[in-house]
């Protein structure tokens, strides 16, 4: 039928269908293109492995290696599976686990806060765990007590639950709006972090140093043991924002709203936070602070394919994985044989790509609340 001769509602639908297929479209090119990127550059860190295997031959010996291919002990095939598997393998798992874990929690926190700046650390999650961390180093327990290195991770898992506790009680007992909880992160974060810095005042160079370094997020030296507990927790927390999704999108739409659609707004936005909390701290603990995971994946999702939480949060998944698995590449490559840390390389790719999202964000398509 000629356009000219359709009545306006006829025109309307028709413009309301064609919206929708380029939603459609825009939305599964969005998934496919991250999804490729995440294998591609997957599979080019398997290939720096120092004993020239190939790309696909690289996928070939991770998928027989699951099915439980065998090789002869210490043959060259052994050898090369071995090595793949065991040096190479947890450092992508780890990077797929931090990726989705640190995204999914940026995604909650923007919904909870209502405010698209709220990223995984607002409540002082990474300060509460580097002063973990610090306590530990200082003290000893990295060194003894706590199986060696085993000490770091507990005391920052800790460190990490403590400021969100605090922030869970006190809006418990004082109801606060979104901005207020985002000052009392940052009050508490400046609190955590004089209290590091009191620790660090008196400790010695060695221990100054070991501290620091472990600020900055790394995933050099992560076994199939660190992956354990992030991964466990990480898929706890995948399942359940696919179910939350829906009263992350009431959230959104402003408190007031929320309730007068039968949401018991302070209970949920405590069990979000109690989640983030967990979470992060699962993932920090064993890898470092890595930071713009949690703020620049949900916004690019956001920008291009709508705010719509049933398709940010797993969209922010693929888009965390992406950039957490390529600040690892590139972290080997630039000062090759020697190695970056991914938290570094993440704030110089993270915050460039910030700033340019504020600058060039449109009305209209993909705005952020």
């Amino acid at each position: 039928m000629d356009p000219s001769e359709m009545g306006s509602d006829e025109l309307d639908l028709m413009n309301l269908e064609s919206e929708y297929r380029s939603y459609r479209v825009r939305k599964v090119l969005f998934i496919t293109a991250f999804l490729i990127g995440c294998v591609i550059v997957a599979g080019i860190s398997l290939t720096m492995n120092g004993r020239g295997i190939g790309f696909v031959e690289c996928y070939e010996y991770i998928f027989k290696h699951i099915i439980g291919t065998e090789y002869e002990f210490k043959s060259v095939e052994w050898l090369d599976d071995y090595v793949l598997w065991n040096n190479y393998m947890p450092r992508i798992i780890i990077a797929i686990v931090a990726g989705c874990g640190l995204a999914i929690a940026g995604v909650i926190m923007q919904s909870v806060f209502s405010n698209p700046l709220a990223d995984p650390y607002t409540t002082g999650v990474s300060d509460g765990a580097t002063l973990g961390a610090s306590v530990a180093i200082v003290t000893g327990l990295s060194y003894a007590g706590v199986a060696g290195s085993m000490g770091i991770v507990v005391n920052a898992f800790i460190g990490a639950l403590v400021p969100a506790i605090i922030i869970i009680l006190i809006s418990g007992m004082v109801r606060m709006s979104p901005a207020s909880l985002i000052l009392t992160g940052v009050a508490l974060s400046g609190i955590f972090s004089g209290l590091q810095t009191l620790i660090l005042y008196s400790a010695d160079h060695e221990q100054i140093t070991e501290a620091l370094r472990w600020g900055i997020g790394t995933f050099n030296q992560i076994t199939w043991s660190d992956c354990l507990l992030p991964f466990a927790v990480t898929s706890v927390g995948v399942i359940l924002s696919l179910f939350l999704y829906r009263n992350l999108n009431l959230l959104t739409m402003g408190e007031n709203s929320a309730k007068s659609l039968g949401l018991n707004v302070e209970q949920f936005k405590s069990l979000c936070m109690v989640l983030v909390a967990i979470l992060v701290a699962s993932i920090v603990c064993y890898v470092g602070i890595i930071g713009f995971v949690g703020l620049i994946a949900p916004h690019i999702v956001r920008m291009i394919i709508g705010g719509d939480n049933r398709f940010v949060i797993p969209g922010s998944m693929l888009v965390g994985t992406f950039f957490l698995l390529l600040a690892d590449l590139l972290s080997r490559i630039l000062i090759y044989p020697d190695e970056l840390r991914v938290g570094l390389l993440m704030s110089i790719i993270g915050a460039p790509i910030f700033l340019y999202m504020i600058v060039r964000r449109k009305k209209g398509y993909g705005e952020v609340f």
